[in-house]
């Protein structure tokens, strides 16, 4: 049976999660019948977002991400808030299904009245994200959650792309496992809002002090993201919820620091611009692929390309030029 927009958006801002589940899966449907109506309830529950502060949570694999968010999210609810998780799950490059564990990895989280988590599978997309994240992430806002944590599939490449749709970017870290010279690359460190570096124990604790150290010196080599902000890196136990609380202090104060410059609404606005640019490019494929001539020559110039025939962007410019010209014919 279809819900109507209206029992969504009902749904919605009354907290049924059976509903906001289903409105999620209906903004992340590719199916032509279902686009129409997720734009209409995009539209309508518009009004109702903007008032959460948007957490992206990457780090290596084993870094404790899971472990992290559902620690975080058990103090944020303790704290009063509502927490929504959006775990991204790598889809399989053969088939393109996905894990999605991460609803069985958070099982004390997902007891919480006042939390929801949706895996959702990256389904190939670039960064560690999926393709309607940003979307969901208004769903989300319309039901009142005031914590949007996205934990990434950490896949330490085009992590732009997560920071392009939060408000705070936190690193985790851990000691050991390789990911030194990860932890200092210039690309993921010019992004960071918050360090955590994170299973530290007493065995390790001196390892992990110097790794502060190493990691606090790289930061002084960058110019700042954000004026008056200094990269926090901090020391803890996920599982043994240790540090935690000084990640939310941070958190809040960065908030607070963008606020009184103006800065939160104005990379909220970018941001937006950002996604549309995204969308236009979609759709504009769209519908060059409606066109069966288009869509010939569309496999054609992709053939060249992966022939290498030619150069990709040469073929690409072929082809964007070729569809111009039918189009004004």
């Amino acid at each position: 049976m279809k819900i109507s927009t209206k029992d969504f958006i009902d749904g919605i801002k009354s907290g049924n999660k059976r509903l906001i589940a289903k409105a999620i899966t209906l903004v992340e449907s590719t199916k032509p019948e279902h686009r129409d109506q997720a734009e209409e309830l995009l539209k309508q529950i518009l009004p109702f977002t903007g008032n959460s502060i948007r957490v992206g949570i990457t780090g290596v694999p084993g870094a404790g991400k899971s472990t992290f968010i559902e620690n975080f999210g058990r103090l944020a609810i303790s704290q009063g808030k509502k927490v929504a998780v959006l775990a991204i799950d790598p889809s399989s490059a053969i088939n393109k299904g996905s894990i999605l564990g991460d609803k069985t990895r958070m099982e004390e989280l997902a007891k919480e009245e006042n939390a929801f988590i949706r895996p959702s599978p990256s389904s190939g997309f670039l960064g560690g994200v999926a393709n309607t994240t940003f979307e969901t992430m208004l769903i989300c806002e319309a039901a009142g959650y005031d914590y949007i944590l996205i934990e990434t599939v950490g896949v330490g490449q085009s992590e732009v792309l997560v920071a392009d749709i939060t408000d705070v970017f936190l690193f985790l870290k851990i000691i050991g496992g390789g990911d030194e010279l990860q932890g200092i690359k210039r690309g993921i460190m010019e992004m960071v809002d918050v360090i955590f570096i994170n299973k530290v124990e007493e065995s390790n604790l001196q390892k992990a002090k110097n790794t502060k150290l190493e990691l606090k010196r790289a930061l002084d080599f960058l110019p700042p993201k954000e004026k008056d902000w200094k990269v926090p890196v901090l020391l803890g136990s996920a599982l043994n919820n240790e540090g935690l609380k000084e990640v939310y202090q941070k958190i809040d104060d960065f908030i607070s620091l963008k606020n009184k410059t103006n800065r939160f609404s104005e990379v909220r606005t970018h941001q937006s611009e950002k996604r549309f640019e995204y969308w236009v490019q979609e759709y504009i494929l769209a519908m060059m692929k409606k066109n069966d001539s288009v869509e010939d020559a569309y496999i054609q110039h992709k053939k060249n390309a992966s022939d290498l025939i030619s150069n990709p962007s040469t073929e690409a410019k072929l082809f964007v030029e070729k569809f111009l010209r039918d189009s004004r014919s």
